[in-house]
């Protein structure tokens, strides 16, 4: 490896923060979601590291179940968007995956499907998210068919909250009230918490958690949160200075000239750009460490490349090693520059930065 842009992923950080999720309902169970790649970690490495410690994984589609499956993955795993087609629902029975259903629709191909092994199905009610779910009105309906079905071995009745991560809201506590006004009488398990959920909302822990953006060391919130003030980064964006200018005041750094030196400034430029999934439109002054000391971004990023100013920091010369984001910067910090969320940063890393699996 000649370029030494890279994601360090912390294994162990990993499960850490898993057994924070399950250590706040240890009675019930979690599903570790490792939909998009691990957001952006590297899925098989994270199930491999949780194989023995997770109740089950979740991904958003067939395709990245399979990948798990080929790989020896045995433990059950979610389809949070269910199935597409009907022609998924064989390999959904012969391989032990549980599939969420959120139409009436899917629900007919279900009752048609010729397959030897009944499934687990996750009912999703609509309870104000309006992207996917059963409506209120139709959901008991949906479960009376479910139950009925040769096809279905169970089922697990879940939700989706739009604004755990706000929880001075009310909306939360509204989609639970609905919920369980929907479902009372309904004996099944119950899935309402994501991340948010897990951390914040303590009626929402029933009986299956899904951890998701804290499994990655990142908190939901916008502010300190008790729980989430417990998580550890598991993934540390680096790499290193590859040139060094001194620059005079009225000189500009980057494309467009969207930086102007207003004194002797020394800057440095860094081996990372947006082809490696950081993302163009960080604002200047968003921070970078440099030899573990505050620096920040100066001009535009571009593509394979970005510029940070070493002006406080003489002794940084070529080869000094930049944290973009991880242990000591928190992703969450460098997004608010960005104008995103972590979640965002995570799974913008492309294949061209390595990524090395550690164990603290």
């Amino acid at each position: 490896m000649a370029r030494a842009a890279t994601a360090t992923i912390n294994l162990d950080a990993i499960r850490h923060n898993y057994r924070l999720a399950k250590s706040v309902a240890p009675e019930q169970q979690a599903i570790a979601i490792i939909k998009a790649d691990g957001y952006g970690h590297g899925a098989i490495k994270l199930a491999e590291a949780l194989e023995n410690e997770a109740d089950a994984f979740g991904v958003a589609c067939i395709e990245e179940a399979m990948e798990l499956r080929a790989e020896g993955i045995q433990l059950p795993i979610l389809l949070l968007e269910g199935f597409f087609a009907a022609n998924e629902l064989e390999y959904i029975s012969n391989n032990n995956l549980w599939c969420a259903v959120h139409s009436l629709f899917q629900i007919d191909q279900i009752a048609a499907a010729d397959i030897a092994n009944p499934i687990s199905v996750w009912l999703k009610m609509d309870s104000g998210m309006h992207r996917l779910g059963v409506l209120p009105e139709e959901y008991k309906e949906a479960y009376d068919k479910l139950v009925a079905l040769p096809q279905v071995k169970e089922v697990v009745l879940m939700t989706h909250f739009s604004s755990a991560d706000e929880p001075e809201l009310d909306t939360t506590s509204n989609q639970i009230k609905l919920f369980d006004e929907t479902t009372a009488g309904i004996d099944a398990s119950v899935s309402l918490a994501n991340s948010a959920g897990t951390l914040a909302h303590t009626n929402a822990r029933r009986s299956w958690q899904r951890p998701g953006i804290m499994l990655y060391g990142a908190t939901p919130f916008a502010t300190s949160q008790e729980l989430a003030d417990q998580l550890k980064p598991a993934m540390t964006l680096s790499s290193e200075v590859i040139a060094i200018r001194d620059l005079q005041p009225g000189d500009a750094v980057g494309y467009s000239c969207t930086w102007i030196c207003d004194k002797p400034t020394r800057v440095g430029t860094v081996a990372m750009g947006y082809a490696d999934g950081y993302p163009r439109h960080a604002n200047n002054g968003t921070p970078v460490l440099v030899n573990g000391k505050p620096s920040q971004i100066i001009g535009r990023v571009s593509m394979d490349m970005l510029a940070v100013d070493l002006t406080d920091i003489p002794e940084a010369e070529v080869g000094a090693y930049v944290e973009l984001w991880g242990e000591n910067l928190l992703a969450s910090d460098v997004a608010k520059h960005c104008d995103t969320i972590p979640y965002t940063l995570f799974t913008g890393i492309t294949r061209r930065v390595h990524k090395k699996y550690i164990e603290s």
